[in-house]
């Protein structure tokens, strides 16, 4: 019966890192990039976001919820399973045990950036592109928030051979090794947007 529970747990672990969480990264990330063009542009963006109908329902089902289980199972995963790297040292073990290291990182960046600006924002701060200006213009939060969004995006990104392993989508050696470079390919295209969605407020 155990064994059952954590079966279950763990896909349903796998599917949230992917739908819901990882498809609002993406939205996320294609949001704040609309700040390369300029103020207002971020701004459209940011009004469209918050003008979605029933927006509170959404964020709480869509995106805290989903969130929040999959936290806190994934530290109960980066705490309690045993990496063999340093036995065996091949290229997927260190997957393995980088997806555990920039869960946790990922997890400290998105509580504190969810405080600057989602909890900033219910105490009255207006959320716009000169608050994340003000924000990124500390060389320490710049660095802070470029590793804890490369972080995420590799996390994502990293998760997804992962689910797609488990849900045996890619089940044969030759569909593993291909699905790792389009991970990878995934990872790259979503750190440049998320590198340039932060360069565009310094």
């Amino acid at each position: 019966m155990a064994g059952n529970r954590e079966f279950i747990s763990r896909r349903v672990h796998s599917l949230l890192g992917v739908i819901p969480i990882g498809l609002f990264l993406i939205v996320h990330l294609v949001v704040n990039h609309a700040a390369t063009g300029g103020a207002e542009s971020f701004q459209k963006a940011i009004n469209f976001m918050e003008d979605l109908p029933f927006l509170i329902v959404l964020e709480w089902v869509l995106i805290y919820l989903p969130l929040l289980f999959h936290a806190i199972y994934g530290l109960y995963i980066a705490f309690t399973s045993k990496s063999n790297v340093g036995r065996m040292g091949f290229f997927r073990n260190w997957m393995y045990i980088l997806q555990r290291i920039t869960g946790v990182i990922a997890l400290i960046f998105i509580a504190w950036h969810v405080w600057e600006t989602r909890i900033a924002k219910a105490f009255g701060a207006e959320l716009n592109f000169q608050m994340m200006a003000d924000i990124l213009s500390s060389p320490f939060m710049f660095v802070f928030y470029l590793v804890g969004v490369l972080s995420v995006i590799f996390h994502f990104s990293n998760g997804l051979w992962s689910f797609m392993v488990s849900w045996g989508i890619t089940i044969s050696p030759r569909s593993q090794v291909i699905s790792t470079y389009v991970t990878m390919i995934v990872f790259v295209l979503l750190s440049i947007i998320g590198i340039q969605a932060l360069l565009a407020f310094v």
